[in-house]
């Protein structure tokens, strides 16, 4: 079945009855009639001139928008909003939706959405209330943390490539959670659309073929990954019809009966037999403990908005939340672009990340001091630190390693507001690089995000503290922040997230900052270039091209180190129009961006 057939078939079919019951806060749903479209802003934003401070040669000149009066989705595949628009269409909301959307990308976006990995998901009911999920994987019962490291106290590669660098997966416990509380249209109608694309196939894109041909070292490894992604001993070139028939059985069966398979099932055996024939750690009883987190999640007022984020184990919300804090104390704020501006959001995200690495964990096991971290008062004390115009040094760490791609995430507003922030990780490309024999889908590699090894960074360049040693059972410490933003008159205006590893926090304040500060139409601030500072290693990247040569040797004359880069994430937003929404996706990469 070709994809413009599923669709139309999900389009076409026929609205079932609700089947969850009671539950709390039950998501809003949508009427037969078709609703009214939100309400415009009360006052149009200053128009942005972009030109002045923006490197001639940036190639990111535009965006492509899509707008509608209705709902929007953008997510990091054209074919997975596509199969989430048809959802909303058939009266699913938009939990539903992002379930579809989720599990879609599992097929047509390897290389970072996943059934074998996991994640955070921020939902907004139309009432206003805001819950955040949490599935991020956790670390077997086996784990211990040294194990990462030889006697010599040198970082081992199995943190990042094999069965031993694999935690417990989350993400079909937590779809399937959400469904659960919050969903309207049956799981199994919601899991079909993947289950049918694996089986009949899809064509594979440009962007998709290279992403596996940058990886066929470590996926050639494996047996099940080099069947899977390399047949023939190569990548599946452009405009290849690739079929995932193991993926297909495994979805099926998922759709038939929930995550039990997956957790307590065949597939669980299949996941623990692989296990056995890498060294895995990886057990039944692993599997069979695993759940899902509801949290509250972190609020942040910012100018007169509100920022609402997830919280630990996810780093990425604190430290957005310490950034936006100590860039709200300068008013105004120097122009985009500008060395001044520039010089005071490094030194924001700088002291953000220390405080992160240094304090932040799985709060199931350690205490952390929110409460100060996340205060107007500290932020005040930050600010207070920093000396316009100069450079803070950060104490330089040898040993820093390349960066990866390999998360995903995906927006979705439905037509009553109902909204879902969703970003989804395997840690580096392709996980682990292990497919799991039989079952079609990769395996995480997020062992890698706990401190490996003390005082050495690891795939993120991230040197980490002691309240993220691998423990059994625990979290590891993630940057994954999605995120949305309310206005003052309690209107939902702005949601977005991205990959991007340590990369993620810097990219959603930037956006978010040129938005509110800098008034930029979203595929404005969308396409305007980035900076990233993470504390260690004492680097300022920027992206290549995006920012004047002349600023650039101001920052250099302030004592700063800056090196460039190509596109490390991709900022995937929804925000509120005068007459409805806009979705973007991210011209980074080959996301896709749906509507009506």
């Amino acid at each position: 079945m070709s994809v413009a057939l599923l669709l139309a078939g999900l389009v076409a079919c026929h609205r079932p009855t609700p089947t969850h019951g009671n539950l709390p806060a039950p998501i809003a749903q949508p009427a037969p009639a078709v609703a009214e479209p939100p309400s415009a802003p009360a006052a149009a934003s200053p128009r942005w001139d972009p030109r002045p401070l923006i490197g001639p040669e940036w190639p990111l000149a535009r965006s492509v928008p899509v707008r509608a009066t209705h709902a929007a989705i953008v997510s990091s595949h054209p074919i997975a909003s596509d199969i989430g628009i048809a959802v909303l269409r058939r009266g699913g909301n938009a939990v539903d939706a992002a379930v579809a959307v989720a599990f879609v990308l599992a097929v047509v976006h390897p290389v970072a959405g996943n059934i074998g990995g996991g994640g955070f998901m921020l939902v907004r009911t139309s009432d206003g209330g805001v819950h955040a999920l949490d599935f991020r994987e956790t670390a077997p019962l086996a784990a211990r943390p040294d194990m990462y490291v030889d006697s010599s106290g040198t970082p081992l590669a199995s943190s990042v490539t094999g069965a031993q660098s694999i935690g417990v997966p989350g993400t079909v416990a937590g779809l399937f959670e959400a469904h659960r509380r919050f969903g309207h249209l049956p799981w199994h109608e919601l899991v079909a659309p993947a289950e049918s694309i694996a089986r009949e196939g899809y064509t594979v894109d440009a962007a998709r073929s290279r992403m596996i041909a940058l990886e066929a070292k470590r996926l050639a490894l494996f047996a099940a990954s080099r069947a899977q992604f390399l047949p023939d001993d190569a990548p599946p070139a452009p405009g290849t019809r690739f079929q995932q028939p193991d993926l297909a059985r495994t979805l099926a069966l998922l759709g038939d009966s929930g995550p039990a398979p997956f957790y307590r099932g065949a597939i669980a055996t299949l996941i623990t037999q692989e296990m056995e024939r890498d060294h895995g750690l990886i057990t039944t009883g692993d599997l069979a403990r695993y759940q899902p987190v509801w949290r509250m999640p972190l609020r942040i007022t910012y100018r007169g908005d509100t920022v609402y984020t997830v919280p630990p184990p996810s780093g990425g919300g604190v430290a957005l939340a310490e950034i936006l804090n100590v860039m709200e104390g300068y008013r105004p704020l120097p122009p985009f672009g500008s060395a001044a501006l520039m010089q005071l959001q490094i030194e924001a995200m700088r002291r953000a990340y220390l405080d992160r690495n240094a304090y932040l964990g799985d709060p199931a096991f350690v205490a952390m001091p929110l409460d100060r971290l996340l205060s107007k008062t500290y932020a005040a004390e930050v600010r207070a630190g920093i000396e316009p115009g100069h450079a803070t040094p950060t104490k330089p760490v040898p040993g820093t390693r390349s960066e990866g791609t390999e998360t995903t995430h995906f927006s979705v507003v439905d037509e009553l507001g109902n909204a879902v922030a969703c970003t989804m990780t395997l840690n580096n490309d392709f996980g682990s690089a292990v497919t799991v024999t039989g079952a079609g889908f990769l395996l995480n590699d997020e062992m890698d995000d706990f401190t490996t090894a003390p005082g050495r960074p690891n795939l993120y360049g991230l040197v980490q503290g002691a309240p993220n040693t691998i423990a059994p059972g625990k979290r590891m410490l993630s940057a994954m922040t999605p995120t949305m933003v309310v206005d003052s008159a309690g209107r939902l205006v702005l949601v977005l997230g991205s990959p991007g590893g340590s990369r993620i926090t810097t990219a959603i304040y930037q956006v978010l900052t040129d938005v509110i500060d800098e008034h930029m139409p979203l595929p404005d601030a969308i396409v305007a270039p980035r900076l990233h500072h993470q504390g260690q290693p004492d680097v300022v990247s920027l992206e290549r091209d995006g920012f004047l040569p002349s600023v650039v040797d101001s920052l250099a004359a302030m004592g700063y180190q800056t090196t460039t880069w190509g596109y490390k994430t991709e900022v995937n937003a929804i925000g509120r129009t005068d007459s409805g929404w806009v979705g973007v996706a991210d011209p980074r990469r080959s996301g896709g961006a749906s509507a009506y």
